[in-house]
């Protein structure tokens, strides 16, 4: 039982180191990933808040630009007054600041047209392209489309109309403003802390811009709604206003560096059960390799050592009956001299290719019984039943008793001399069963399997190498199974062995 014992503690020892790492392993890389995510998440903060303040920059520079079109319809305005100014019959008005006004529009285009569409004349118009009429419609169709015309005074010609354009520096601010919005988009979807981004309209349905996402997400709205759902749940949704394009909303989650630090701890530990799993299996072939190579050495040593004396007292038995000593004696002396030459037999056998041979298992298991019974507490009570006709299968008779014996004498030992020994044969279409029951302490649950380990003993005495041994015999010889069928502490034990036909 020590080497059991001393065995399941390395167990224990081990688990508990096992458990220790794997625990280290754990809490190390959650705190790594932890880290990293509120790192990242500080970015996100960052380039969130910078998001919005561009939005702010963009919507106030949209502002500005309205209040330079205002502007510029007041300049058209004045202009429209000083034309009125300078074309009264007032000979009292002052002319100087009217034709200063006239003359210090530099940067709007303006156009003076008829009721009919004729050109009246033209202020900052290149002449080689006013004096195209093709070019004055569609120069007209393009600002009625921005606002209508300013009506010239009374006075200055009848049912004319002053039709002007935005300034080149508003023209290119516009310009401007619009590649700002391009480049906000953009920049805000191909962000620099890789986050992924999805931006929608008002509706958030309808994509705008994304980044960093698998395009997969988009081959539904299923998939996408889904999406959208997980992204705002990991963080709040930014809402954006921007000039002429109305309400947006970015969507944003955890970077895929995030997600992967997530599941490489576990990804890592994985690996490393599957390489100590690998390893734990090629060490086991060789050690059972190794052990196979010690019970095949022991057992045919034994068999040698006891070729020897087994010799010697068969000759010893022939001088005794030559000197006419009681033949009931000696016959007794010839039945143990057989069970050494079969236990001799039985272990020159380990190791070596074993012919099975058709027998009678049921003759075997009777013969076996009745060879033991004399031989234990007469207090054991042995009681042999089968059901069934076929009883034939492949066995090595020498082999197959020892796993009889085996079991028997453990029952005997468990009911301490005291008890009775049910062996119960049966077999059916898929073979034969044999079921051998004491009344023994029993078999802890937990330990129904590991009785067949080397070392397994409760005995004071003994390698604790039976069980071991019947379970070889059982199954890489015969290719049948051994196990516990039922134990139940104080009321005894069933092992059941299955062989086939």
């Amino acid at each position: 039982m020590n080497l059991y014992s001393n065995k399941q503690r390395w167990k224990i020892l081990l688990l508990v180191v096992a458990v220790f790492i794997v625990g280290i392993t754990l809490w190390y890389s959650n705190h790594i990933a932890e880290t990293i995510r509120n790192e990242e998440y500080q970015k996100i903060e960052l380039w969130s808040e910078a998001v919005q303040r561009r939005a702010k920059l963009v919507n106030y520079t949209k502002g500005l630009f309205e209040q330079l079109r205002e502007e510029e319809r007041k300049k058209a305005e004045q202009w429209l007054m000083a034309l009125q100014v300078v074309n009264s019959e007032d000979v009292n008005c002052d002319l100087t600041f009217a034709s200063k006004v006239i003359f210090s529009n530099t940067t709007i285009p303006m156009m003076i047209l008829d009721k009919d569409g004729k050109l009246m004349g033209s202020k900052n118009i290149a002449q080689d392209l006013i004096k195209d009429s093709s070019f004055v419609d569609s120069l007209k169709a393009a600002i009625i489309l921005k606002r209508e015309p300013l009506e010239i005074p009374i006075g200055f010609g009848e049912n004319q109309y002053l039709y002007y354009d935005d300034s080149f520096i508003f023209s290119e601010l516009q310009v401007t403003l619009q590649d700002l919005i391009n480049s906000f988009i953009s920049e805000t979807v191909i962000n620099s802390a890789s986050v992924p981004v999805i931006m929608t309209d008002s509706t958030r349905k309808n994509i705008i811009r994304h980044g960093n996402i698998d395009t997969t997400v988009f081959q539904s709205d299923e998939a996408l709604s889904r999406k959208l759902a997980e992204m705002e749940g990991q963080y709040e949704t930014i809402e954006i206003e921007l000039p002429d394009l109305g309400k947006h909303y970015i969507f944003h989650e955890d970077s895929n560096v995030i997600v992967q630090l997530q599941y490489y701890p576990v990804v890592q530990l994985v690996l490393i059960a599957v390489f100590l799993l690998v390893a734990y299996l090629i060490f086991s072939t060789f050690r059972k390799a190794e052990q196979n190579q010690v019970w095949v050495g022991m057992a045919k040593e034994t068999a040698h050592q006891l070729g020897t004396p087994l010799s010697s007292l068969m000759a010893w038995m022939s001088l005794l009956e030559a000197q006419g000593v009681d033949k009931s004696s000696l016959l007794e002396i010839e039945k143990d001299l057989y069970r050494l030459e079969v236990i001799t037999d039985r272990f020159s056998k380990i190791g070596s290719k074993t012919d099975l041979v058709p027998e009678r298992v049921d003759i075997a298991v009777e013969s076996t019984v009745d060879y033991l019974k004399p031989r234990v507490s007469n207090r054991v009570i042995f009681s042999v039943t089968k059901t069934g006709e076929n009883f034939i299968a492949p066995l090595s008779k020498p082999l197959f008793s020892w796993v009889l014996e085996n079991l028997i004498k453990n029952a005997v030992d468990a009911m301490e001399g005291r008890g009775n020994i049910n062996i119960q044969m049966s077999s059916d279409a898929s073979g034969i069963i044999i079921d051998i029951t004491d009344t023994g302490k029993g078999i802890l649950k937990r330990k129904h399997k590991t009785v067949f380990e080397p070392g397994y003993t409760t005995k004071k005495r003994g390698w604790g190498l039976g069980l071991s041994l019947t379970k070889r015999i059982i199954e890489f010889y015969h290719s049948g199974k051994i196990f516990v069928l039922w134990s139940e502490p104080g009321k005894g034990t069933t092992f059941r062995i299955q062989l086939k036909f």
